[in-house]
């Protein structure tokens, strides 16, 4: 018998029946809610492999009282839910799953720039409401996208996808923020590298699509948006809690930019409280940016051979620090 792996959510099938067929012996769930810190360690000590998810809180504690695992695998593009450095100090590699969301979440972000440019979340309430009534010329209007300018902050896989969008469908010049040069993007789409406050200054559009890191965690506060036209739209995909939430909700409320669309938000999840979710102009997502059958599928692929290739051959095709392999 090889390992176990103790799964935390209800996964999509297809990861589940490789690992079976490879002959590991796999704990499923049926309760598809997130395990208490005491559950979870409970749990995983009975296991070999951690099979996990952005809503599992690996921390340093969890990490040290399961410093027995060989090997934690995260169903997800991000894993800043894992105290990486802690586990690559125990010699527990964690891989992760680059790439299989990449178009599912460029989708999110792109009907989410158009939903906020034209108040679809709202008007839809309208409807729901019984407010819709009759035909008013001046009414709740929105924003038009063509030839705008489209700032990316993160030019990785998912915003060239997003990118590449926004330049066909309405022929926006694109402009990034990166650490490191695109030459990609610069040549197909004649995208350009600036630095943060000329991405703030001239951007019609923002939008997010980097990793969260103690430097990305809050760089849109109030400062950032006070920078922003006042006819931008921000659109965030990527963490909630790389824009500081309450600083966003005074910048809408006071029109220093002119509106919003988020799949991530901080906290997650979001009250439904939040004034957010009243505002005409911005709409709103429950974390579903990988949230289509293909992507899905794929990460649970994908976490499963980064598990089957790493006791088979000691490599593995994603993983977050390759050196901890050695």
């Amino acid at each position: 018998m090889k390992q176990k792996v103790l799964l935390t959510r209800v996964y999509p099938d297809k990861g589940i029946q490789i690992l079976k067929e490879a002959g590991y012996e796999v704990t499923e769930r049926t309760d598809d809610r997130p395990f208490e810190q005491d559950e979870l360690i409970a749990e995983a000590q009975k296991h070999d492999i951690l099979f996990c998810t952005l809503s599992d809180k690996i921390d340093k504690h969890v990490i040290q009282q399961c410093s027995h695992l060989e090997h934690i695998a995260q169903f997800a593009v991000g894993y800043d839910n894992i105290d990486v450095e802690e586990a690559t100090k125990q010699g527990i590699p964690v891989s992760y799953t680059p790439g299989a969301m990449t178009e599912a979440t460029a989708d999110v972000a792109f009907g989410l720039m158009i939903a906020a440019s034209r108040k679809m979340f709202f008007q839809h309430k309208n409807i729901l409401s019984g407010n819709w009534k009759t035909f008013s010329p001046t009414a709740d209007l929105g924003i038009e996208l063509k030839n705008k300018t489209l700032g990316i902050f993160g030019l990785g896989r998912i915003g060239m996808a997003m990118a590449e969008r926004c330049k066909g469908a309405y022929n926006m010049d694109i402009i990034y923020y990166s650490r490191s040069a695109k030459p990609e993007a610069e040549q197909k789409l004649g995208a350009r590298k600036v630095d943060f406050d000329t991405l703030l200054q001239e951007s019609d559009v923002i939008s997010l699509h980097t990793a969260l890191t103690p430097e990305t965690k809050g760089v849109f506060d109030k400062r950032a948006f006070e920078k922003m036209k006042s006819t931008a739209l921000f659109i965030n995909t990527a963490r909630g809690a790389v824009h500081n939430e309450k600083d966003l909700t005074e910048a809408l409320k006071a029109g220093l930019i002119w509106g919003a669309g988020l799949d991530v938000t901080d906290p997650e999840p979001m009250s439904p409280d939040s004034p957010l979710l009243q505002m005409k102009n911005v709409a709103v997502l429950p974390h579903i940016g990988s949230g289509t059958i293909e992507a899905r599928t794929k990460m649970s692929e994908m976490a499963a051979r980064n598990i089957i290739s790493y006791f088979d051959n000691g490599e593995i095709p994603f993983a977050v620090k390759p050196e901890v392999l050695k």
